[in-house]
């Protein structure tokens, strides 16, 4: 039997997500897929039961982790920092430099290094492979990369642009060309990743050029719960005037911003239904969120100088009719022409990662207006699968 499978497995702080896709016509039908959540309370203890758990529900459906078919496990891990640029072949020396990346995503990486040793001890003999959010990104120009500080300080702590959301921002960019019938590499895309976090990304040929997130996913958009861009003297004056210390500052910018900040509400589904009621915080906050995410399109428009494609993903991106519309009005003057029928009506049908996808531009809209379901897992076990078999 040929190993064609791949386990994809993204470990959170707090839960495990899992897919087994199998590769063999490059398609990546899916097999199975799961979570295990809240880890550490209860019955799942911590990150080696959740992933037994995780190998007992699959081989409860006959597909077991000892099963010869399975080709290889890609994990999902957050940052690469400037050393993993394409995937990597998990040994001791790769699992160290992740963890020397600690700092740069505490949480995150953490509990991909935990989820890759457990994974690690489960299946000795099996490759794993590191998927890392932040490698799509690593071909932006240093002019994009570069923050105006002291280079010596940035250079010393690593200071600089990494981008996330990686793995959907390169999925997508290759999706919505397919979706044109165009080669991928003739094909300029700007990638609007929205979700409870959001990203952006200038995409020239399938290379990324420039993306919104930065040093953390802290930067770029107005998200879910955070502030995106903001003047970094705000973090002085809180301290100062307000007495704030830097975790509370921390906690207010990620977890207490964003649109949860401004209106209470971080569902943008529960938000426009406040706005229907007449709520004026809730449309307050949609308009910052729209004001901010027109500013990147704009500025990816002059960063890549034509515009093919501009493509909406993730929850909101996909879902959200009202946000397609107010962030594409009146761009006519850039060649955009949304068909407001088409962008209201919801996708029939059809499984991520088997090229779905659908204009919702005018048909003689210069620049073409898609939705194209993101589909990270895929992406990861393409990607796993490619470097294992290869």
């Amino acid at each position: 039997m040929n190993a064609t499978r791949v386990l994809v497995l993204n470990s959170g702080s707090s839960s495990v997500k899992y897919q087994l896709l199998d590769m063999a016509h490059g398609s990546g039908d899916r097999l199975a897929s799961g979570i295990v959540e809240r880890i550490g309370e209860g019955e799942v203890a911590d990150h080696t039961a959740a992933l037994k758990r995780a190998a007992a529900e699959l081989a409860g459906q006959g597909l077991g982790l000892d099963s010869p078919a399975l080709a290889a496990v890609g994990h999902r891990v957050v940052h690469g920092g400037t050393r993993f640029t394409e995937p990597a072949l998990i040994d001791d020396g790769v699992v160290a430099a992740i963890e020397e990346l600690v700092p740069l995503a505490p949480l995150h990486n953490s509990a991909n290094i935990t989820g890759i040793r457990v994974a690690r001890e489960l299946r000795p003999d099996l490759p794993q492979v590191a998927v890392f959010d932040t490698a799509f990104h690593s071909t932006i120009p240093e002019a994009a990369a570069r923050y105006a500080i002291d280079a010596a300080t940035a250079d010393a702590h690593g200071v600089r642009r990494y981008g996330f959301h990686g793995t959907s921002h390169a999925y997508v960019s290759r999706a919505a060309a397919k979706l044109l019938g165009r080669d991928v590499s003739g094909t300029n895309a700007i990638v609007l990743h929205l979700g409870n976090g959001a990203s952006a990304s200038a995409v020239r040929g399938g290379v990324c050029v420039d993306t919104s997130m930065g040093l953390t996913p802290l930067e770029g958009l107005v998200m879910g719960t955070r502030s995106g861009d903001i003047d970094p003297a705000v973090i002085f004056h809180l301290s100062r005037v307000a007495g704030m210390s830097t975790d509370e500052i921390d906690t207010l910018l990620n977890k207490r911003s964003g649109l949860l900040g401004l209106c209470g509400a971080n569902d943008m589904r529960e938000i426009g239904r406040r706005m229907a009621e007449g709520d004026e915080r809730a449309q307050l906050a949609f308009d910052i969120y729209i004001h901010r995410l027109r500013k990147y399109v704009g500025a990816y428009f002059a960063v890549l100088g034509r515009v093919d494609v501009i493509a909406f993903t993730a929850g909101v991106g996909e879902n959200s009719a009202a946000v397609r519309e107010a962030a594409m009005r009146g761009l006519e003057g850039l060649g955009i022409e949304l068909d407001t029928v088409r962008n209201s009506q919801r996708a029939s049908g059809g499984t991520p990662g088997q090229g779905t996808g659908r204009l919702i531009s005018a048909d003689d809209s210069r620049v073409a207006v898609a939705v194209v379901p993101t589909d990270e897992e895929l992406e990861i076990a393409t990607e796993t699968y490619a470097l294992v078999s290869a």
